[in-house]
């Protein structure tokens, strides 16, 4: 199947959906540790929950998966995997993508890019950041200390490659990273870009009624709650390392799903960046505007290429409303069919990665 979409830099870019195994897709779950997830978590724990998806046996058996509270009709559908199943014979070693959710999502929630990109043959490490993820308790240190999620990516990344499960089945030498809103930013950093300390707050002083400086549906706090956190000790110490290269150096191409927090990143980095890029956003996107975000990105990135999506909004890239989640959650009331937005953004993403991380293997 090929489609076209129009980029905002007069490019055509066409994509192809290869579906290499297009079989059962498994998904196994695992806790490592990050020694800055303490300073982020409600409960101080040193971990970071991981959730994988691959390429399962012929025989494997998918059950659905969706997302809403205990005893309720669900609001979200992920998609379906057979938990703990066995991986797929054949190829011995598969390519990897590592996956990072928005501000306050969850490794669940993307569920449908990470186990499309499985049932494609890829193994997709995914995480859920610790302070901001939607299962636990959110913190100002997990909304402000947002360079720590790179860390959290090389840590499931670490320890997959020291599962004796997981470990077999992974090519190290073809590692791809992706990332939606927050975790855009969290792709690029592991890529190569660099925080520029202070630059995101200079940005919203000038420009406080920016989508990405206004208070944050997900979790709100105020200036001063973020002046009074830096008054710690602990924190002051971790935010003397925000500028640091978070750089994962198997990463060899990234992929941004609307992707938020380009203010906060130094220019010349993005200007520097040696991996291909590709941004997909839409441009109905208010949370994450593409003229302070995503636009920004690509004009500076020297190997990127960009994907714009008419009347799509910021999260039309969360996983698809069911019919109660779309009656009863205002981010589920879309333009654009939610699948068809998903179905652009994943043939994108295989055509990209097929390219960077298959095509000379």
């Amino acid at each position: 199947m090929i489609r076209s979409f129009a980029t905002g830099i007069g490019m055509l870019v066409v994509v192809a959906a290869s579906h290499v195994d297009a079989g059962p897709v498994g998904e196994i779950h695992r806790v490592t540790s990050d020694p800055s997830a303490s300073l982020r978590d409600a409960e101080h724990r040193p971990e970071v929950r991981v959730t994988i998806w691959y390429p399962a046996a012929p025989d494997a058996v998918e059950h659905e998966v969706t997302i809403g509270p205990p005893g309720s009709k669900p609001l979200f559908d992920t998609g379906s995997v057979a938990l703990n199943a066995t991986f797929a014979p054949g190829e011995d070693r598969r390519p990897v993508v590592l996956l990072s959710h928005g501000f306050g999502g969850t490794a669940r929630i993307m569920g449908w890019f990470g186990i499309a990109m499985a049932r494609d043959g890829y193994i997709v490490v995914a995480v859920d950041h610790p302070g901001n993820n939607t299962t636990d308790k959110k913190t100002i240190a997990g909304a402000v200390l947002r360079w720590d999620r790179a860390e959290d990516l090389r840590a499931a990344l670490n320890a997959a490659e020291q599962d004796q499960t997981i470990s077999p089945h992974m090519d190290l030498s073809r590692v791809g990273v992706a990332g939606f809103s927050a975790g855009g930013f969290t792709a690029l950093l592991a890529a190569g870009a660099r925080v520029e300390p202070g630059r995101f707050q200079r940005f919203c002083q000038s420009n406080p009624d920016d989508g990405i400086c206004r208070p944050q549906r997900e979790f709100t706090f105020t200036a001063q709650d973020e002046a009074d956190l830096f008054k710690r000790p602990e924190i002051l110490a971790e935010a003397a390392h925000a500028g640091d290269d978070y750089t994962i150096p198997q990463v060899r191409a990234a992929f941004a799903m609307a992707p938020s927090l380009m203010q906060a990143l130094d220019p010349a980095s993005l200007e520097h960046m040696q991996v291909p890029v590709e941004i997909i956003l839409g441009d109905a996107d208010t949370i994450a505007s593409p003229s302070t975000n995503g636009l920004v990105a690509a004009k500076i990135i020297p190997n990127v290429s960009l994907i714009r999506l008419p009347e799509v909004g910021h999260y039309d890239f969360l996983s698809s409303c069911t019919e109660i989640g779309r009656t009863t959650i205002p981010i589920c009331r879309t333009v654009v069919p939610q699948a068809d937005t998903h179905q652009q953004a994943i043939e994108a993403a295989e055509a990209f990665f097929d390219r960077q991380l298959r095509a000379a293997h």
